[in-house]
């Protein structure tokens, strides 16, 4: 990963939306949702606040849930991610 997201920035790539619905209907792309769940690639260093670092709460490889509107999504060597505000990111899912 060539993406180094600054402060506490994070970079997410998409976990893909469900084709199908769970009694089998085949959704087509324009009926999908735009997935909340996505993996963790890569963590900025943290914010500074009042002259302190203050750590990040995830890391790389963490599943998670994030805000619906959150982020700016860039394409980056052929791949789609989203980098999102560490405050963006709702919780951590085990």
């Amino acid at each position: 990963m060539k993406l180094r997201p600054l402060g506490d920035r994070v970079v997410l790539k998409f976990k893909e939306a469900e084709e199908k619905t769970k009694s089998g209907i085949i959704l087509p792309d324009s009926a999908r949702e735009k997935p909340q769940e996505a993996v963790v690639v890569a963590v900025g260093p943290g914010k500074v606040v009042d002259g302190k670092l203050v750590p990040m709460q995830v890391k790389t490889g963490d599943n998670v849930i994030y805000s619906e509107y959150a982020g700016t999504e860039v394409k980056f060597e052929e791949e789609e991610y989203t980098i999102v505000g560490q405050d963006d990111i709702i919780a951590i899912v085990e």
